[in-house]
């Protein structure tokens, strides 16, 4: 009996052993599929763009469109290393980044907080819901003359303005997120003995973490449309105001470069707000 029983120790450890590859061969194949998966997300990003730039070329290589509308892609990057030799581009870049960040992280916390007021009360719903509806219909253009009366030319204005654009798509998701968050998981969170700010942060704010991510992604969208906007009627300096000033000067080939900044600018900062929600997806799940 004894001999029976000695021999069933190996052939249990074979099985757990034979077990454990079998999940490591598992997840390596999951690796493998998802790194795969990864390559063709990525190649299949840059498709479009690489025929657009083929296309461009073919256009302006045959002569179907004047120079003087449509500069070839060469001309273009020429005019951008112009543009970082005199030291004008990495001057303009910085400081419409910093503009949009300080813009989009003061309309976002704002839109953070209001949405949770109107999406969490009742009395803050009938208050300020219809307020907000109106002067989200307001053109961005529109604020453009005021803040200048009242904040000057300088960076308050423009930071003002890229607040504004941020704050709607953030209130807006927000709000409307939580007014559909499961009233069964709330009341759970009460049983447990949370409510006002703690129920918020620990039960409410969780389940509306996709609403609000996305939120995010339109508010930056919506950063960078409002900062053109602000630095094309008053500004120095920046990305939005070296297009006016490149079209003062007849240069197209500039105001398709920085064109093609503001799109990639844009990409990266999108890309990162990614990131960014893939990290909280795992960290809830």
């Amino acid at each position: 009996m004894s001999e029976y029983a000695g021999l069933g120790t190996p052939t249990a450890g074979s099985a757990d052993a034979a077990a454990g590859a079998r999940a490591t061969q598992s997840g390596r194949e999951a690796r493998t599929v998802s790194g795969s998966r990864r390559i063709v997300v990525v190649l299949g990003g840059f498709l479009v763009p690489v025929l657009i730039l083929v296309a461009w070329q073919l256009v302006t290589s045959l002569g179907l469109v004047p120079p003087t509308q449509l500069p070839s892609p060469a001309e273009v990057w020429a005019a951008g290393v112009d543009l970082a030799q005199r030291g004008w581009l990495q001057t303009d870049v910085a400081i419409s980044v910093q503009r949009v960040l300080i813009g989009f992280a003061i309309g976002a916390a704002l839109g953070l907080v209001l949405g949770a007021i109107v999406g969490l009360s009742r009395l803050g719903d009938i208050l300020l819901a219809p307020t907000f509806a109106a002067i989200r219909a307001v053109p961005s253009l529109a604020w453009v003359p005021l803040l200048i009366l009242w904040l000057k030319i300088g960076e308050e204005s423009k930071i003002t303005l890229i607040a504004i654009g941020a704050f709607f798509p953030v209130y807006t998701t927000v709000s409307a997120a939580l007014r559909h968050v499961d009233k069964h998981l709330v009341e759970a969170g009460r049983a447990f003995g949370l409510h006002g700010v703690p129920l918020f942060t620990t039960v409410q704010l969780p389940a509306v973490t996709p609403s609000v991510v996305s939120g995010l992604r339109l508010a930056l969208a919506q950063s960078w449309l409002f900062l053109v906007a602000a630095e094309l009627i008053a500004s120095s300096m920046g990305l939005g105001f070296r297009l006016v000033d490149s079209q003062n000067n007849g240069r197209i080939d500039r105001i398709f470069f920085v064109i093609i900044v503001l799109a990639l600018l844009g990409a990266i900062t999108d890309a990162l707000v990614g990131l960014f929600d893939r990290w909280i997806k795992r960290r809830l799940g």
